[in-house]
């Protein structure tokens, strides 16, 4: 039996599969940002923790980072509930992600922190700053610079990652996709046209994050269109 293309059908739920794909948008962006405050916890934890707060986030990164991301919103989303913790898919999938990324963004960071060179760090300890204000106005800013590339790609990733959520009946966008595929059984073009919104969203997202680095940092990402 041929099979015909027919996009057209598809075509007409367009709508449906760019609101999944807000849906992807906004896990991806939640997920990035608690990675990012958690792992930069950790990264400090790591560097100024001392030998017990150290080895704590040691353990948690080589648990995360050793361990496939699904199966960890798996014991997140069917676990918890055995402790009377009771998450809804989206916000299950959303922790799942934070905790995963902030494992791989603790090393990330903490190599930041590493790339301070220490007469920055002598020149403000002269100017009087405590060593709060020596991480707000020196070894952030350093870090931003540094980071922003690998930070951007890591984010890029993400986005991507997001479509595991479809898994545990998020209607992101491939949770959308799959939806429509379950009605219309046009699979190749329903996952064609989703795959070509996934193009769409990283390299719009990559040409907006290369634009502020060049902007605000005067860093660049490791991706090139």
């Amino acid at each position: 039996m041929g099979y015909t293309l027919q996009f057209g059908q598809v075509l007409t739920h367009l709508p449906y599969l760019l609101a999944g794909a807000l849906i992807s948008l906004e896990l991806a962006f939640l997920s990035f940002c608690g990675g990012v405050v958690l792992g930069l916890l950790g990264a400090i934890g790591r560097v100024h923790g001392g030998r017990v707060v150290s080895g704590l986030v040691r353990g948690y990164v080589v648990f995360f980072t050793n361990t496939p991301q699904l199966v960890q919103i798996y014991v997140i989303f069917f676990g918890l509930p055995d402790f009377g913790i009771l998450l809804s898919p989206f916000s299950a999938v959303l922790l799942g992600m934070t905790l995963n990324a902030a494992a791989y963004l603790v090393e990330i960071q903490r190599a930041g922190l590493a790339s301070v060179h220490r007469p920055e760090i002598e020149a403000a300890e002269v100017l009087g700053m405590s060593r709060l204000q020596s991480l707000r106005y020196v070894t952030l800013p350093h870090m931003v610079r540094t980071l922003f590339p690998p930070l951007s790609n890591q984010y890029i990733i993400m986005t991507l990652g997001t479509s595991m959520a479809a898994i545990f009946g998020v209607e992101e966008l491939t949770g959308r996709a799959l939806n429509l595929n379950a009605t219309t059984f046009r699979s190749i073009e329903i996952f064609t046209i989703t795959a070509g919104i996934y193009v769409v969203l990283t390299i719009v997202a990559t040409g907006l994050l290369s634009l502020v680095g060049r902007t605000l940092f005067r860093a660049r990402i490791g991706w090139s269109l």
